[in-house]
């Protein structure tokens, strides 16, 4: 499993120009799905996801991690993460789980952080999506279990 996760001020996604999902402060995490990836792996990405200190403390340090700041995390599922672009000029997906499996995997992960205590908002599996954010900082990291 690959997380993209970007601390935000605030990130939405929209399908069908309504907004499905949003958030305030908290990290917007864009997840892809490969076909080794276990509902054991989803877990364990889901607490690093939620431990990860991203968040600055008193003096300015990443030292907190988005429950300690009170934030909210959205989640929005990305194939394109798991694309092979090592030749060529267009990227392959070979290396993407299927969608079933996938949306099964993107579940169970969100529901791993619910049962964390947080609010995760989501895309919609599959969708045409826009996801607008502002990230802070601008802080982005990539996370593979």
């Amino acid at each position: 499993m690959i997380a993209l996760i970007q601390r935000v001020s605030s990130a939405s996604v929209t399908v069908d120009n309504a907004v499905i999902g949003e958030i305030a402060q908290g990290l917007l995490v864009l997840l892809a799905v490969q076909p080794e990836d276990t509902e054991a792996k989803a877990k364990r990405l889901a607490e690093r996801v939620a431990g990860y200190r991203v968040f600055n403390d008193a003096q300015g340090k990443m030292n907190l991690n988005v429950k300690q700041v009170g934030g909210d995390i959205l989640v929005v599922s990305q194939f394109t993460l798991a694309a092979d672009t090592t030749s060529g000029m267009r990227p392959s997906f070979t290396s993407a789980a299927k969608p079933e499996f996938s949306n099964e995997l993107y579940q169970y992960f969100c529901q791993q952080l619910r049962t964390q205590g947080f609010k995760v908002p989501t895309g919609e599996f599959a969708a045409d999506m826009k996801v607008q954010l502002l990230n802070d900082g601008p802080v982005t990291f990539t996370l593979t279990i």
